[in-house]
């Protein structure tokens, strides 16, 4: 209120001031306008003055009120803005922070599968040693095998060979002299049994 009227006051005082000067000219009449004319000027300066003045009375809370409305809500706004700024650098961080865990969830899965590769490839390598001693071992086995039946077979062929070789010694160098002296032989050892 005071700044208004701190306003207001100069104002006045230079329109009494250019009214004093106007009346003191008409007065004394020295100047070639009518003063009928000075008058009517004069009237419509006071008349414009009072509605100033009127104007200013009345509207004075009004527009107090809308311009401390209009600066409430300008603070109102900036508070507002200062408010989503805030949640937006928050929700930047928070952002932020997450890419981060991101990366380093990322880097952390990289690293567990890697060590989870060279588990398994260790435990295959680890595997394939069992499974390839498992058949050298199986193959010796079956070598051993092989052999026994070899030598089974290769002692067979040799008593069958030998059984024909004293077959064949025996028919050729067998008389029947002696021939008959087995059979005798035969006989008494039969008997002995009985």
């Amino acid at each position: 209120m005071k700044k208004i009227n701190a306003k207001i006051i100069p104002l006045l005082v230079v329109a009494a001031l250019v009214l004093c000067t106007t009346l003191a000219q008409a007065a004394s009449g020295e100047t070639g306008i009518p003063k009928e004319k000075w008058m009517d000027l004069l009237w419509r300066t006071l008349n414009f003055a009072a509605l100033l003045i009127i104007l200013v009375w009345a509207l004075k809370r009004p527009l107090a009120n809308a311009l401390n409305s209009r600066r409430q809500g300008i603070i109102e706004k900036f508070e507002d803005l200062e408010a989503q700024k805030s949640e937006a650098e928050r929700i930047y961080k928070e952002y932020e922070d997450r890419l981060t865990k991101i990366d380093q969830e990322v880097q952390s899965i990289i690293g567990s599968a890697v060590q989870q590769g060279e588990a398994e490839k260790a435990r295959i390598i680890e595997e394939a040693g069992r499974a390839a001693e498992d058949i050298q071992r199986q193959a010796e086995m079956a070598v051993q095998h092989e052999l026994a039946e070899a030598k089974l077979r290769l002692r067979a062929e040799i008593a069958e060979q030998a059984v024909q070789m004293a077959e064949n010694l025996l028919k050729q160098n067998l008389k029947e002299a002696d021939q008959t002296k087995m059979v005798e032989d035969y006989l008494e050892k039969v008997g002995a049994l009985q």
